[in-house]
C-alpha cells in the first residue's frame, strides 16, 4: 500500500517561516492531486492549499498571499512553504494525495501529521 511521509514541522516564532514536505512511496501509478490540511486543537481539519498535476493550484483564505503549495511529479512529492507565520497557522499539518495504485484503487491517502507551532 502507498504512505504519505511528512517532514519539517517544528517551533517558529510569529513572522517566522517554515517549509513543509511530503513524500508519497509505495506502489503508485499517477497522483492526481496532492493537497495540505491542518486541524488546530479542538478544531476540525481544514483544507490548506491543494494542487493539480497540471500545477493548477487553490489555497484557504486565510493562507492566501502568504503559503505557497508545490510538487514535483517526478519525485512524488509535495511541498508547502509558509511565511508570516501566526499564533493561528498553529496545528498539525497533514498531507494528502489523490492517488492511483498498481492495485487499480484510486481514493485518498493520509499522511500520520506533523506538528507546527507558532509562538515567542
Amino acid at each position: 500500500q502507498v504512505r504519505l511521509v511528512e517532514s519539517g514541522g517544528g517551533l517558529v516564532q510569529p513572522g517566522g517561516s517554515l517549509t513543509l514536505s511530503c513524500a508519497a512511496v509505495g506502489d503508485i501509478i499517477v497522483i492526481h492531486s496532492m493537497s495540505w490540511y491542518r486541524q488546530p486543537p479542538g478544531k476540525e481539519r481544514e483544507l490548506v492549499a491543494i494542487q493539480t498535476r497540471s500545477g493548477t493550484a487553490d489555497y484557504a483564505d486565510a493562507v492566501k498571499g502568504r503559503f505557497t503549495i508545490s510538487r514535483d511529479n517526478a519525485k512524488n512529492t509535495a511541498v508547502l512553504q509558509m511565511a508570516s507565520l501566526e499564533p493561528e497557522d498553529t496545528a498539525v499539518y497533514y498531507c494528502n494525495a489523490d492517488i492511483y495504485t498498481t492495485s487499480m484503487d484510486q481514493r485518498d491517502y493520509w499522511g500520520q501529521g506533523t506538528q507546527v507551532t507558532v509562538s515567542s
